[in-house]
């Protein structure tokens, strides 16, 4: 960027609207594997802890871990490995999505209310039938809140997998490094925010939706 030269050149965010809109859509999809991938895993957890207890502490522990590896990191580690791929991105950022999902889906089950769980028994519901259809939509609250906060620091976490040549809104902010030109590293940045706001938003709204006792509690 050169002395005089306007912090955003709109006239290139016009001409580059397709290769904008193309960015959006990969960093949704990179988010989207890795949310979806992460809560299969972060539930199969879950219900490995909460049928057995004493597994909780370790589970915690080794996502933990997996947390707080910095991305870079996590990268450079998996890279010999799986290589500058998408396996290598989603490891990375599945990794992250764990441990909020995995306690936000064991808080709620562990708070349904006792009582809630007897009267389930009392009506012949087995383990299994009182876990899916009483525990687990009373534990939604929570476990939306979990997803919510998972979604918002993945669509973050995406943009760094442009180090690795796997696109998204990451790209733009790459390139605006790399070449000194602010427009594409702020327009890069922007977006990638206003899609963290809008995707909470839009989870926020279902979690309204999905639990009416909840919104009139």
């Amino acid at each position: 960027m050169t002395a005089g030269e306007p912090l955003i050149r709109w006239d290139w965010v016009a001409s580059h609207v397709p290769d904008i809109l193309g960015r959006i859509g990969e960093h949704v999809v990179l988010a989207g594997i890795a949310l979806s991938v992460g809560l299969v895993i972060a539930f199969g957890l879950a219900v490995l802890a909460l049928w057995r207890p004493a597994l909780y502490a370790p589970i915690v522990w080794v996502t933990g871990t997996m947390y707080t590896i910095p991305s870079l990191a996590l990268f450079a580690l998996l890279i010999p490995f799986t290589g500058l791929s998408l396996v290598t991105a989603e490891i990375g950022l599945v990794s992250y999505t764990l441990l909020i999902l995995v306690r936000n889906i064991v808080t709620g089950i562990r708070n349904v209310p006792e009582d809630v769980r007897e009267g389930a028994r009392a009506m012949g519901y087995t383990r299994a039938g009182s876990f899916l259809r009483v525990e687990l939509p009373l534990a939604l609250p929570a476990i939306v809140a979990g997803i919510r906060i998972a979604s918002v620091s993945t669509i973050g976490l995406v943009t760094v997998t442009a180090v690795i040549g796997q696109g998204g809104l990451g790209a733009l902010i790459l390139d605006g490094l790399i070449l000194f030109f602010s427009t594409p590293l702020i327009v890069g940045a922007v977006l990638s925010v206003l899609l963290a706001v809008f995707v909470d938003a839009v989870l926020a709204a279902v979690q309204r939706l999905a639990t009416p006792w909840a919104r009139a509690r």
